[in-house]
């Protein structure tokens, strides 16, 4: 882009350059600060899963043992007691980014027949409850990781526009400005002194 040659856009240039300097460390801490927390946030899920295998595992055998009775048919399978009807959840400030926060998972009531469902049946739809919060937590971690993600690609790019384009771009036109100047200045000078020479030779 040709910027005009005068002192007024040289200081224009000035102080756009002092307005990037001072703005860039802030995007960078940013930059940092959301690379940080989605690393944070992966490692959370992977956390969540660990745990949730965990807890899988340990009811796998009780589920095995229920599953393999021929007497209770698929319908009366205990998962089917357990059904998510909501995910309740908060907004929280991450970096200026608005995310979500889990705040609880609401099953829906769901009746059932005792003497239907083996002794173990409340023990039981306990654990699936947690191991279905597990599900919640992790949604609500990558809601934030695709959140902070497009921020992190937004300021990313401004970074680099400041870094790579801005900046030298104001010094450039700084120093061509300044090089311009300096030699209407020097002409001056010299038409000056030429001037004055041909005063004397007059007089």
């Amino acid at each position: 882009m040709a910027v005009k040659l005068t002192k007024n856009e040289q200081k224009k240039q000035k102080d756009a350059l002092k307005q990037f300097q001072r703005y860039l460390p802030t995007l960078q801490l940013k930059q940092q600060q959301l690379q940080a927390v989605i690393r944070e946030c992966e490692a959370e899920i992977r956390r969540l899963k660990a745990e949730q295998a965990k807890a899988r595992g340990a009811l796998s055998s009780w589920i095995a043992v229920y599953g393999e009775n021929a007497l209770f048919p698929e319908e009366r399978s205990i998962s089917h007691l357990v059904v998510v009807d909501r995910i309740e959840k908060e907004r929280g400030n991450i970096a200026g980014v608005s995310v979500p926060v889990f705040k609880e998972l609401v099953f829906r009531k769901i009746e059932y027949d005792l003497d239907v469902y083996p002794l173990w049946v409340d023990k039981a739809i306990f654990a699936l409850r947690d191991i279905a919060k597990y599900d919640a937590l992790v949604k609500t971690e990558e809601e934030k990781i695709a959140l902070l993600s497009h921020e992190l690609r937004v300021t990313t790019q401004r970074v680099n526009l400041f870094e790579k384009v801005k900046i030298p771009e104001a010094k450039e036109n700084i120093r061509v400005i300044g090089i311009y100047l300096q030699d209407q200045q020097t002409a001056a000078v010299v038409r000056g002194k030429i001037s004055k020479k041909k005063l004397v030779r007059a007089g």
